[in-house]
């Protein structure tokens, strides 16, 4: 049977796909929110190689409603992507303008009355249609966005939203920022 005719085959090529897309989306926007935090005049003939492994996540494979709640789960994962990779940059002591923290706000529907609202760190299992996600990469000292990305539907004309979203995004990522510094600090006291 050849590959066009199998349901089972296209289904897996389809998933490949959208992993790939998916993973080079995250690649894309990490190195984008990195490369507004590392201070690289200081080496200009070195680079950085950052390999991020996410063995397991707070998402239930098994609640997920399909490859759409995946889509929005990818905006956590860039969130959580930036933190660690923040954090590994300033435990290898490579020079840094601040720790830079993501944070993710999403805008939901509990049912198809219900007015929408914004929640941060959303669970996408949890709600029963995300509208639009936004997720940042934020350096508090400096108070500035190196990354933002936006999926979903919100109508031009309501600009408010989009700066509530981005508004509580950064919120989530001052919290996120605080347990990164936290970290860093304590490891800081052990090594002494």
């Amino acid at each position: 049977m050849g590959h066009e005719h199998s349901p089972d085959l296209r289904h897996s090529h389809l998933t490949s796909f959208s992993l790939l897309t998916s993973k080079r989306d995250l690649s894309i926007h990490l190195e984008t929110a990195l490369r507004g935090v590392v201070i690289a005049d200081r080496w200009p003939k070195s680079g950085v190689d950052i390999i991020i492994s996410v063995i397991e996540g707070d998402q239930d494979r098994g609640l997920s409603r399909g490859d759409y709640d995946e889509a929005w789960d990818t905006m956590n994962v860039l969130s959580g992507c930036v933190s660690v990779a923040s954090a590994a940059l300033a435990d290898a002591g490579i020079d840094c303008v601040d720790t830079v923290a993501g944070g993710v706000a999403a805008l939901v529907a509990d049912g198809e009355e219900s007015t929408p609202r914004i929640v941060v760190d959303p669970v996408p299992s949890q709600h029963s249609k995300v509208l639009a996600a936004c997720c940042v990469a934020y350096l508090p000292t400096r108070d500035e966005v190196t990354n933002l990305w936006f999926k979903g539907d919100v109508p031009a004309s309501d600009a408010s939203t989009y700066t509530k979203m981005i508004e509580n995004s950064i919120l989530a990522s001052r919290k996120a920022n605080r347990v990164l510094v936290d970290s860093l600090n304590e490891t800081v006291v052990q090594a002494r």
